[in-house]
């Protein structure tokens, strides 16, 4: 596993280090693997995640490292394609507080829901480390139906969410039976491309008016009352793609904030007062929602310029989604 990671940061400093000669120590991603799972879940947002620069003319500057995780050695997709994991769940969850990003992708939950099997385990621990230690920041993210396995653990609670728009009952239905199991908050499910929650950007004074990333809840409403209604205007989520109808932000640099974050003793008061210790949790809706979302976590962790050149790169048309309870931490 040492080997996987590299340079471990074990610590409570941030999951950026940067050395004096400009180096970044990488993100840590780990993507979850079960049967049945969706292929395209995972390789989505690997592609983004494995393509990120710090600076785009220097390919030595990689941003993340991903590794994946399985109950074995081999998962076979909903594809029929075998997927190879680096470490299974119980190397796995030794490791978690190494963990910066959780990666949760969809397809095959039926089975991982009756029986209650990983990843459902290493999701809650993930979000139960952050509550006990918020002064490291960490993100969850689900795609697709990934973000069943998110509300089966009551970890939406409070939240915002979405899923497969196929599955926006299911969600409903688990949302709810988990908070009445728990005795907690309801959760609020979207039908958007993604929703993020507890934001730790700085997004300036008038972030919902200026930041191309929020949608107010009043344009969430005309969002919906416009998508119910044939000819409507364009949606303000397609209007700030990566083209020339994005708004201006007023966002730091993402590796910059991502280290601030972790450093700064404010910050870590912030996070510890939020919800799940300032968990990020990102969920996305439809397959290919995931590369939008690993987009954003791109732009948030490492910077915008870096998401925008991934997405030339791949010839991608990135497709914003919304953010909720933006704080910047």
């Amino acid at each position: 596993m040492g080997k996987i990671w590299g340079k471990l940061n074990t610590g409570k400093m941030s999951a950026i280090v940067e050395e004096p000669d400009g180096y970044y120590e990488p993100i840590k991603v780990l993507v979850t693997l079960h049967e049945g799972m969706d292929t395209m879940d995972a390789v989505g947002p690997m592609e983004v995640f494995s393509m990120a620069l710090h600076d785009k003319k220097d390919p030595q500057s990689k941003a993340f490292r991903v590794i994946f995780a399985g109950e074995g050695q081999q998962t076979m997709t909903a594809q029929n394609f075998p997927m190879t994991a680096h470490i299974d769940y119980n190397e796995a969850m030794k490791r978690l507080g190494e963990i910066d990003l959780l990666v949760v992708p969809g397809g095959g939950h039926e089975k991982v829901l009756q029986a209650k099997s990983q990843p459902l385990t290493m999701i809650k621990a993930y979000a139960e480390l952050q509550k006990k230690n918020p002064a490291r920041e960490r993100s969850l993210m689900s795609v697709c139906t990934g973000s069943l396995f998110l509300a089966e653990t009551g970890i939406l609670s409070g939240l915002a969410a979405t899923t497969h728009p196929n599955y926006i009952t299911k969600m409903e239905i688990l949302c709810s039976n988990a908070a009445q199991r728990d005795m907690t908050d309801r959760t609020d499910v979207m039908e958007v491309r993604y929703v993020v929650n507890n934001l730790r950007f700085e997004l300036g004074e008038n972030y919902e008016e200026e930041n191309p990333y929020v949608l107010s809840k009043k344009e969430y409403k005309d969002h919906k009352r416009r998508k119910s209604s044939a000819g409507g205007p364009p949606s303000p989520i397609e209007e700030r793609t990566n083209g020339t109808g994005r708004r201006a932000s007023n966002a730091r640099k993402g590796s910059i904030s991502l280290k601030m974050s972790n450093m700064r003793r404010e910050s870590v008061l912030k996070r510890a007062n939020l919800r799940l210790g300032g968990l990020r949790v990102l969920t996305c809706s439809g397959i290919t929602s995931g590369i939008d979302g690993a987009l954003y976590m791109v732009a948030a962790m490492v910077s915008d310029d870096s998401a925008e050149e991934v997405a030339r790169v791949m010839c991608h048309d990135w497709k914003k989604g919304i953010v909720v309870d933006g704080t910047d931490v």
